[in-house]
């Protein structure tokens, strides 16, 4: 896994928790917590994060991970506004991933291990998207999925219908969007 999630992991944790919290996880994960940007480090570093985090927390590791996408994805917008700027809604943005937003990552991070999407766009209200990749950090796409609606003013609502982790090939999200109320 490329150092990049790892930053925007740290920074998520210590703008939220604080900078003890962020040595604190690194201590019990075991893992020493340097991470450049452009490294790439084994897969079983963020899981022991996540555990450590998930103790700590007392709330699944599924919740954890759902946490970090939340709060990753307008860290990444920031990062990489060219991205996400030429996008003016969270479908719009989100059926770009394996087309342009994958491709480019790639370029920056050489050797990233992208996830696949594939998306059904036939409904005008509901975006099948299906994921595919041998880490099955799904409920990571549930909150990036929804840290994109953040950075777009809308909302999502996701059904989960298929998953990998259960035996499918892929997992297959329905995703509803709609714009936010003013005030929430």
């Amino acid at each position: 896994m490329k150092g990049i999630i790892f930053n925007v992991l740290e920074e998520s944790v210590t703008t939220e928790f604080g900078a003890g919290t962020w040595d604190d996880l690194l201590e019990a994960a075991k893992v020493d917590g340097a991470y450049a940007s452009v490294g790439a480090y084994p897969d079983e570093q963020l899981y022991a994060l996540v555990g450590a985090a998930s103790s700590a927390l007392k709330i699944p590791p599924d919740d954890v991970l759902r946490w970090f996408g939340v709060r990753a994805l307008p860290l990444l917008a920031e990062r990489y506004p060219g991205f996400f700027g030429r996008h003016t809604t969270t479908r719009g943005f989100i059926v770009t991933l394996d087309s342009i937003v994958h491709p480019e990552v790639n370029k920056l991070y050489p050797g990233s291990e992208t996830p696949k999407f594939e998306f059904d766009t036939s409904s005008p209200d509901v975006l099948v998207m299906f994921y595919r990749s041998k880490r099955m950090l799904c409920p990571l796409v549930e909150g990036l999925a929804r840290g994109a609606a953040d950075v777009y003013g809308e909302t999502v609502t996701i059904q989960h219908t298929e998953c990998m982790r259960q035996g499918a090939p892929h997992c297959r999200f329905e995703l509803t969007f709609a714009k936010k109320n003013p005030g929430t």
